[in-house]
């Protein structure tokens, strides 16, 4: 199945059953924290939110790739948590879950990019906004869509 024919899932935080946020979590924790081998605190307390909408896609049953939107204090939104299963990445499905949300984003749409997927941040229109800094261990840049 091609990215394109995707059906995109997307819940405010006060609609997600607990499965729904379970299964997002924990892709994010096995991504971010086991595989990256970065522990950090991944329950940030964002993702209850009532202004945090989860979107994602599922393949087989299971989350394949998932981005979690924020509004911005004083204007503008947030896109963050961008993660792709690993038997999923390549197939461009976190691609398709960015640009559905920047249909209907307001601007600016801000983001923190490890520096290795600059490139791909830079490829869906986004551009380097401030020098490079460490979050948690790995290199980001600061990137926003004006």
């Amino acid at each position: 199945m091609s990215a394109e024919n995707s059906t995109i899932h997307r819940r405010w935080s006060t609609e997600l059953s607990a499965r729904e946020l379970h299964d997002l979590l924990r892709l994010r924790i096995d991504v971010f924290v086991v595989e990256q081998n970065c522990p950090y605190h991944e329950l940030d307390g964002l993702d209850l939110r009532p202004d945090t909408q989860h979107w994602w896609i599922e393949r087989d049953g299971t989350v394949a790739a998932t981005i979690r939107l924020l509004a911005e204090p004083g204007g503008g939104s947030r896109i963050g948590r961008v993660v792709t299963h690993p038997d999923h990445r390549g197939t461009g499905l976190a691609a398709t879950l960015i640009r559905a949300a920047l249909t209907e984003l307001e601007r600016p749409v801000h983001l923190h990019a490890q520096a290795h997927l600059r490139g791909w941040y830079e490829s869906l229109g986004f551009e380097v906004c401030g020098p490079l800094f460490v979050e948690d261990g790995i290199d980001h840049y600061p990137m926003v869509i004006p």
